[in-house]
């Protein structure tokens, strides 16, 4: 089983169509006990949450976020865990939306460190 979740931040490799996350939108991620939980933003995204589970290496949550443009989305996301060759974290993700129409996958991964310290949302 990959690493823990707990206090990594990921971004997105590509960008999805534009009102949705994208490679300027930063995840925070929290882990315990088989839950997970996670607040994101930027890009066209605003504010963003997703609540679920962790079985080994499966992800099963749902997300909600409110957009630049004030609307607001909500969908449901299904991720694997797997580690890079470098030690960093990568989701796999396959996702739909349940307030829209739209499905698709992505790749999140976790931000590199700058030298000599911790990484924060800003990095990548």
């Amino acid at each position: 089983m990959a690493r823990s979740l707990d206090g990594l931040f990921l971004a997105p490799v590509a960008d999805q169509a534009p009102g949705q996350v994208g490679t300027r939108t930063r995840f925070a991620y929290h882990e315990e006990d088989g839950r997970i939980w996670a607040d994101y933003e930027g890009g066209d995204v605003v504010r963003g949450h997703l609540v679920g589970t962790r079985t080994g290496d499966r992800l099963d949550f749902r997300y909600v976020q409110l957009k630049t443009d004030g609307s607001t989305s909500s969908g449901h996301c299904l991720s694997a865990v797997s580690e890079l060759p470098d030690g960093r974290v990568r989701l796999d993700e396959t996702w739909r939306w349940e307030s829209q129409e739209g499905r698709g996958t992505s790749v999140v991964e976790e931000i590199a460190p700058a030298a000599g310290r911790p990484a924060t949302p800003v990095d990548l």
